[in-house]
């Protein structure tokens, strides 16, 4: 099923039914097995390449790595990656790559030399500009190291360790401007001010960590977060700095709760950073956030968003809260392109600018057109890329 309910976005706009054909399907979807020989093992990996929609630039998308890796799910990710990207502004379209393995069952060379394997299949794409891989879920900067150390093309990979050619903030920036985003939501929806707002965030990782980082050190309280090891909760606050070393939330000893219960606190702003489809019906109907901002891709599922809706509780949906790491790629691939040089408070400038530009227009459409901001968001983006289409004569 696609992201979007092109029967509800047409109620909006014209929106021709040649476009709506062209987005239902991929532009492109590629297979390949991934055989490793190690330590006189066999290691296989299904791995997914897909370039949802390439009418706004070369497709943009990171590299995930898990054991429940499906087409299907890269599928939606990958179409995620076109509505986020055209709603920042940003000259690419969509893509996504999904390697099924358990990361954690690889040695780093074994790692190393699958990454390698996956450039072997599918580096052609990433040579001739087609696609431009980042890290995602279950990969990191080390990764992008061994693609670029594949390539030897500076811009035919995003999310580069800053000493070959990363950039400054890339690490932090889809947290940073998750970050942004609930700091102007907070203001804007709730009518309150950051300092001394409660947040819960449901992820540890990269994206959850940075942005319970900054949300902390802007005055925040963060009462809660959670990964795969179990869920921490103070009502003064959580100690987010003295935490931000640890691999696990085993590593601190600070009270606990249970995971689950953490999506269902009562805090002014729930922040999902983890997986995907989390916010089901059931748990929806026992939020009792005022504000919900979602960090992580897709973390809502259909009938969560339905009754999230019904219940007033406001939601500022994953392409528009989560673009911050997709603006700095781009920044990161001019960068690689010019050979300009970008400072950390330059990308973090530029987040701002495009991410809380999308956010405001989002705002505008949803109380001019009395809709939810889901749909504001996707009607924009939409609208878009149809836009672009006509541009270039595909419609």
């Amino acid at each position: 099923m696609s992201v979007v309910d092109f029967n509800l976005v047409s109620k909006y706009s014209d929106i021709s039914s040649m476009a709506i054909q062209l987005l239902s399907k991929s532009d492109q979807e590629h297979y390949a097995n991934l055989n490793l020989k190690w330590d006189g093992k066999l290691i296989q990996a299904d791995a997914y390449v897909v370039f949802h929609c390439m009418v706004r630039g070369p497709a943009k998308g990171g590299i995930r790595m898990a054991d429940d890796v499906s087409l299907d799910e890269t599928r939606r990710l990958a179409e995620l990656m076109t509505y986020k990207c055209a709603l920042a502004r940003i000259p690419f379209g969509g893509g996504k790559s999904g390697i099924c393995i358990d990361p954690k069952t690889l040695s780093p060379e074994a790692r190393r030399t699958l990454i390698s394997e996956y450039v072997h299949i599918f580096g052609v794409f990433l040579s001739n500009g087609t696609y431009v891989p980042a890290p995602d879920m279950g990969t990191g900067p080390s990764d992008m190291a061994t693609i670029y150390g594949c390539t030897h093309i500076p811009e035919s990979v995003t999310g580069k360790p800053p000493r070959i050619g990363g950039l400054p903030g890339r690490e932090e920036a889809t947290g940073y401007g998750v970050a942004s985003i609930v700091k102007t939501a907070a203001q804007g929806i709730l009518g309150k001010d950051l300092p001394g707002a409660t947040v819960a965030v449901q992820g540890f990782g990269n994206v959850g960590k940075w942005t319970a980082r900054f949300l902390a050190d802007w005055g925040a309280r963060v009462v809660a977060v959670s990964d795969a090891s179990g869920a921490v909760f103070m009502e003064g606050g959580l100690p987010i700095a003295e935490m931000a070393g640890v691999k696990t939330l085993d590593e601190v000893n600070l009270p606990r709760i249970d995971r689950e219960d953490l999506l269902t606190l009562p805090v002014d702003v729930l922040v999902p950073a983890a997986v995907g489809g989390v916010l089901t019906g059931d748990v929806a109907s026992n939020v009792r956030a005022k504000l919900v901002v979602e960090a992580a891709n897709d973390p809502t599922t259909t009938e969560g968003d339905k009754v999230l809706r019904e219940r007033g509780i406001s939601v500022v949906p994953d392409i528009l809260a989560n673009a911050g790491g997709v603006v700095a790629s781009y920044i990161e691939w001019r960068q690689a392109k010019s050979g300009s040089l970008t400072d950390k408070l330059e990308t973090y400038q530029a987040i701002e600018k495009q991410i809380l530009g999308a956010y405001q227009s989002v705002v505008e459409v949803a109380e001019r057109e009395r809709i939810s901001h889901r749909l504001a968001a996707h009607l924009l983006a939409v609208n878009e890329v149809v836009e672009t289409m006509r541009d270039r004569g595909w419609i």
